[in-house]
Formats: C-alpha cells, sequence, structure tokens
C-alpha cells in the first residue's frame, strides 16, 4: 500500500461517510500516521506503508467517520501562528476566537495583568502572554482542562498561572487589567441542531451556557465589575446572534462598549472598559459612553 492509493482509498472512504474536506482529512490523517508533514505526502507518493502505518491509518480513518473530530483523534490545533495540544476534555480552538486576541492587543495594550476566564486549552492565556509579556493568569472549572492548557503554556514556554474555580471567583477585587473569555453561549435547546462533531465529543461545560446562552456572560459582566481595575477591559467572544442582548447587559460602569465582526461580517467579539467614578483611568486614551455602540467594520 503506498501513499498515493492509501490517500486515494481513504478520501473516498471520507466521501462515502459524507466527512467534509475529504481529501484534506484523508491528508491530515495518513500524515498523522507516518509522523511526517502533508508536503511529505506530495514528494513521496510512492512510500510504502508498514503494517503498523496501515493500522494507525485505518484506525484514524474509522474514527473520523464515526464523527470524532481530526483535531481530537491528532490531538493538536493551530491558533494564532502556534501549535496547541488539544484532547477531548477541551474545545478546539477555532478561527473566529483569534479576534479576541487581536481586540484586546488593540484595546489594552499596556494591561499588565491579563485573566483569561473558561482557559480550555489555554489558547488564550499562553498566546497573550507570549505576545505581551504581561503576568496572566487563567481559570477553568474543569482540572482536567487546566491540565491540557498548562501542558500547553509549558510546552510553548509562556508562564501562564493557572487556577481551578468557578469563572473568577479565586479572584480578588479591582486584581485585573484585562479579562478575555470564550464563554459557555449555546442555548441548551440547540442541543440537537449541532453538529455531531461538534454534540457528541466536545466537552458540554464549555459549550451549554443555559435555557437562553446568556446566563455565563451575565455572570461574567456583573463580576467583571469587581475583579477589572478602573480603566480595565472586558473582551469576550459572542455567539451567533448574541450581540445586541450582550451589549445591554453593559450598564453605566462601563463605556466605549464595542461589537467587533469577523471577515464575514458576523458579530464576533464584545468589548467594553469599566470606569469607576472619581479614578483615572490607565489603559487607553478617549472616553465615550457605553450606551454608545460602536460596530467596527473592520
Amino acid at each position: 500500500m503506498t501513499v498515493g492509493i492509501a490517500l486515494l482509498q481513504g478520501t473516498k472512504l471520507l466521501e462515502d461517510a459524507t466527512v467534509s474536506v475529504a481529501r484534506l482529512t484523508a491528508e491530515v490523517l495518513l500524515a498523522h500516521a507516518l509522523h511526517r508533514d502533508r508536503a511529505y505526502l506530495y514528494g513521496h507518493p510512492e512510500h510504502e506503508l508498514s503494517e503498523l502505518e496501515w493500522l494507525h491509518y485505518g484506525r484514524y480513518l474509522h474514527a473520523r467517520m464515526q464523527g470524532k473530530p481530526t483535531q481530537y483523534i491528532t490531538g493538536r490545533q493551530e491558533f494564532y501562528g502556534r501549535d496547541f495540544r488539544v484532547t477531548p476534555d477541551v474545545l478546539i480552538p477555532r478561527p473566529e476566537t483569534e479576534h479576541v486576541v487581536e481586540t484586546a492587543l488593540r484595546l489594552a495594550p499596556r494591561a499588565a495583568r491579563i485573566l483569561d476566564v473558561g482557559c480550555g486549552s489555554g489558547c488564550l492565556a499562553v498566546t497573550l502572554r507570549l505576545e505581551t509579556g504581561a503576568a496572566v493568569w487563567a481559570t477553568d472549572i474543569s482540572p482536567a482542562a487546566i491540565g491540557v492548557a498548562a501542558g500547553n503554556a509549558q510546552r510553548l514556554d509562556a508562564p501562564v498561572s493557572f487556577v481551578a474555580c468557578d469563572l473568577m471567583s479565586g479572584f480578588a477585587d479591582e486584581s485585573i487589567d484585562l479579562i478575555v473569555s470564550n464563554p459557555p453561549y449555546v442555548p441548551l435547546g440547540d442541543k440537537a441542531g449541532l453538529q455531531r462533531e461538534v454534540r457528541d465529543w466536545e466537552p458540554h461545560e464549555a459549550l451549554f451556557a443555559g435555557p437562553t446562552g446568556l446566563e455565563i456572560y451575565a455572570r461574567l459582566v456583573r463580576d467583571a465589575e469587581r475583579v477589572l481595575r478602573s480603566g480595565g477591559w472586558l473582551v469576550m467572544e459572542l455567539g451567533f446572534s448574541t450581540s445586541g442582548r450582550v451589549a445591554a447587559m453593559f450598564g453605566g460602569h462601563w463605556q466605549d462598549l464595542e461589537i467587533v465582526p469577523d471577515l464575514a461580517g458576523i458579530p464576533r467579539v464584545v468589548a467594553a472598559e469599566l470606569v469607576v467614578v472619581g479614578q483615572a483611568r490607565s489603559l487607553r486614551g478617549p472616553r465615550r459612553p457605553a450606551a454608545e455602540l460602536k460596530l467596527r467594520a473592520d
């Protein structure tokens, strides 16, 4: 069995199982079985698979045909140009979440103390530590997720402090300059309509927020008013069609509220600055009231 034939057969099996991007998936799985990169497959179509390589490839194909996400099979996912390890204990990092990083870097470039709430794989915490050099903490309610995130931080040489707690309950008042989060935001009633790769494999406590999907947002906004210093920012990823309802949660202590769209124009990130009356702002320039909602087009 050569690489060329293995790719053809794998692609056909995945297509018959209605797996999307079947050819690319076959390439990724075969490269993983061979412990090579995908470029090797194109340069060596005549490579004959060993029995062990063929067994691994067949096992990976079977798992993907049963709905297991490719990232959980390979144990890897790229985020912000870095390779993160992932397991079924954490959500698979999505490209859309990179907008949280970009928004945080733009709005709070001088933040000295950063908190990632519900860190999962640690992709936000690790990325912000490496991009800013700030002191970074990360929380998750799942000890298993904390283990995955801590492993990523160690492997990528990103000193991050991890705390197992519910949201930001382990943090003191006015202790943080920037809070980021990709919280659970899927309503429980939407479970049946999710892709099977998401519904059957990704951790439910990281997906589902409650009946409306807004429950965690409300808690984050409320507790951020306690934990953020005056002039600090809260930056959160948005679920589909949640931007208006989440924006309405920000009251009089907030200003410079922004809704940031992704490349498809879908509202993807909400950000706002906390300002306590009588305290000086510390991280960015002129003020605007939170009620003046800004929708960025970039």
